[in-house]
């Protein structure tokens, strides 16, 4: 049994992490750190656990977490993850870390998006991007992940197969994108209140949210040059899911079958991609509560641009599930396990 710990297990990443590898069939919960909770049953918090998992949160001690864990989960806030990490990371422990700490390649990039001085940029350079349908042989060889952004991975996987291809013109990108309120996190804020979220959808940080320069990153690494898209987020009156329309100018003519054929010979072995025929295009109710990504796109002869729907559930393969994919490949075992499931269509 792998045995796994949380640090941050009480706020909507970290506890979606819970839920799925309380059912894992190869991991044993060893540790869930909780501040806010310290001495209180997991199940007095999110009372979905009573009768299922009861185990006490726990003050952080990194010398007993070290000790006694295989892998570390760290679902904090950024620039605090990177101080802890760095712990973990010379005591020689295996991490997964799902803020933005340690996603990037570039520190200087890291501080001017995040306004924060990075406490190890020396440990980025031993960090792997921990989306494993780009990096999965990285994955393997590495001891700290840096999980992707929910938006990021929303707009990545449908956007690499036609980047690696050269099909479309990487000055062209536009990515809207819609999430639910889960994304924001569990601490409060005026802007998430019911009355605010409610029969109610609005952009945010237009033009300088965060995980644009994320996009960026990965997108450039693919292109092999500097990639700059416009990026806009947008808030439902959901709970959960991410819906991303991509837009882009097609670098040739090319139909919509020459386009699919790009998709699968990309995606041929992923199981957690499903590619939507001709007509067809993904719906939240399609993944949330999943780990799939689905992939729909159409192509406007009149304008010469290729439009691609893409829908996440923010909180799984967006976050919790994409770490434990991850924390999967790392281990050896088989890449699907405790995460093979349908989401909840109602």
């Amino acid at each position: 049994m792998i045995k796994a710990s949380i640090i941050g297990a009480t706020g909507y990443a970290g506890i979606e992490l819970v839920r799925l590898l309380s059912a894992h069939p190869k991991v044993d919960l060893v540790h869930l750190v909780s501040q806010s909770f310290v001495d209180q049953p997991v199940s007095a918090v999110y009372p979905n656990f009573k009768g299922i998992l009861d185990k006490i949160c726990s003050q952080l001690d990194i010398d007993q977490i070290s000790e006694e864990s295989d892998i570390i989960f760290t679902s904090l806030p950024h620039s605090t993850s990177d101080r802890i990490i760095s712990a973990l990371y010379e005591k020689g422990n295996r991490i997964i870390d799902l803020s933005a700490d340690f996603r990037y390649r570039s520190a200087e990039i890291y501080e001017k998006w995040y306004g924060t001085r990075h406490a190890r940029p020396d440990l980025l350079e031993a960090s792997v991007y921990g989306l494993p349908e780009l990096y999965r042989e990285e994955i393997k060889q590495t001891r700290l992940i840096g999980n992707p952004g929910c938006y990021p991975t929303s707009a990545l996987l449908p956007l690499a197969p036609l980047m690696a291809a050269n099909a479309i013109r990487p000055d062209t990108i536009i990515i809207d994108s819609k999430s639910g309120s889960s994304g924001a996190g569990r601490s409060p804020s005026p802007g998430l209140h019911f009355c605010e979220v409610d029969e109610n959808i609005k952009a945010y940080k237009v033009a300088c949210h965060r995980h644009t320069s994320e996009i960026e990153q990965e997108l450039g690494i693919i292109a092999k040059h500097d990639v700059t898209v416009s990026f806009t987020p947008h808030l439902l009156p959901v709970k959960r899911g991410i819906l991303s329309t991509i837009y882009a100018a097609l670098a040739k003519n090319l139909k919509f079958s020459d386009i699919y054929d790009i998709y699968t010979n990309f995606y041929c072995n992923e199981p957690f991609i499903v590619l939507h025929e001709e007509g067809s295009m993904p719906e939240l109710k399609h993944v949330n509560g999943s780990n799939m990504c689905h992939i729909g796109f159409a192509v406007d002869n009149r304008t010469s641009r290729i439009i691609i729907v893409s829908a996440i559930d923010n909180l799984i393969k967006g976050a919790s599930g994409q770490a434990i994919q991850s924390m999967n490949i790392l281990f050896g075992i088989d890449e699907t396990t405790g995460l093979l499931y349908p989401g909840w269509y109602l």
